[in-house]
């Protein structure tokens, strides 16, 4: 699959999709590793490819940096995704996120936070980086 701004445009659709059934069937004020465990049994019946928790290589002047990081979703190889349960998305979260995106040298990231009254309107954003403008 060629990466496109239209397909990662539709593929940010269906996660937060997702994220708005998880949303309306618990609403807001649990743990953010419950709904990580929800999105993860959301993707798979939506039949959407990922990876949870996973490890992101640090390369550090040409020495691989042993170092658990982890972002919470990469979707489809595409899509880096950060869940939050809290009343407010910090720079820090925001760092953290285009961080993963350039360590994976991906062009776009999605924030999630659940701790909203609607995801589709306050609950989510989507940050893009410079390997976004590389692509058509």
């Amino acid at each position: 699959m060629e990466l496109t701004k239209a397909y990662l445009t539709d593929l940010i659709y269906k996660v937060n999709g997702a994220a708005i059934e998880i949303h309306k069937a618990l609403g807001p004020g649990l743990l953010e590793s419950v709904y990580h465990r929800c999105m993860i049994h959301e993707l798979q019946l939506r039949y959407i490819n990922f990876k949870s928790e996973f490890y992101i290589p640090v390369n550090y002047k040409g020495i691989n940096i042993d170092v658990e990081l982890r972002c919470d979703l990469l979707i489809e190889n595409s899509l880096v995704v950060e869940f939050k349960s809290v009343e407010k998305i910090l720079p820090i979260h925001i760092a953290q996120l285009m961080t993963y995106m350039k360590l994976l040298k991906l062009p776009i990231g999605l924030m999630i936070n659940f701790n909203c009254s609607h995801i589709y309107t306050e609950g989510q954003k989507t940050y893009v980086n410079e390997f976004y403008e590389e692509i058509y």
